[in-house]
């Protein structure tokens, strides 16, 4: 994409809103929905805004890239660290070292950069009070990667075809649960479906191969490959 920075990192914010899983889950005694994206979007931005402004831009034909898979996300930039600088330095308090400084003034003044040094250890901060995997920073070849994994199962999108949200949940809810009944899988679904409708959901499952039937009549359980 062409454009200035902010316009660059306002489309991708949007093209990684638009692409990261949303969990569902419906709050105790409150019977509402609640939908919390699998990546913290304040982290994500953050993470952005870092590779915009430490980016190499003498490096000919290099390029931000955000890259979504059913695991991880990552975001890198070309670019290495600062001479002197390791990974590990980035996960404790550190000088920052500007290497656009120019570019790095312009976010600060707009807001998009809160305090010079700070902006991995709050992306570590953010991950960890979500509940996810540590926030991991990997120099791979001539670029620096930040990436993004849950903490836990997450449910493929695609097995064949595309999955619906429906069987992404019962997914992930036989994951949480460690395999269930459907008697015992139904309740726990943000939407209310019948016991005929559930069963043919499961066997669609077990067909694509990411659901095993264990036991028989009355002891039957379902539990994720």
């Amino acid at each position: 994409m062409a454009g200035n920075i902010f316009d660059i990192v306002d489309a991708a914010d949007r093209f990684i809103r638009m692409h990261v899983p949303v969990a569902g889950r419906v709050v105790p005694n409150l019977f509402e929905r609640v939908d919390d994206p699998l990546y913290p979007p304040v982290a994500l931005r953050e993470a952005l805004a870092n590779a915009v402004c430490h980016r190499d831009y003498t490096a000919f034909g290099g390029a931000i890239a955000v890259a979504i898979f059913d695991d991880r996300l990552e975001i890198s930039n070309p670019g290495r660290l600062p001479s002197g600088f390791t990974v590990a330095d980035l996960a404790r308090p550190h000088v920052s070292v500007a290497m656009n400084p120019l570019i790095a003034a312009v976010l600060y003044r707009r807001g998009i950069i809160e305090q010079w040094g700070s902006g991995t250890l709050k992306i570590l901060e953010l991950t960890e009070r979500a509940g996810l995997a540590t926030a991991e920073f990997e120099v791979r070849g001539p670029e620096l990667v930040a990436r993004f994994s849950p903490n836990g199962y997450v449910a493929p999108s695609k097995a064949g075809y595309d999955l619906t949200p429906l069987q992404q949940e019962i997914l992930e809810v036989l994951a949480r649960e460690g395999g269930l009944s459907s008697d015992k899988l139904r309740p726990l679904l943000s939407q209310r479906i019948s016991e005929e409708r559930g069963l043919r959901e499961l066997a669609t499952l077990v067909h694509l191969g990411l659901v095993r039937k264990i036991g028989v009549t009355k002891g039957v359980r379902w539990v994720v490959l």
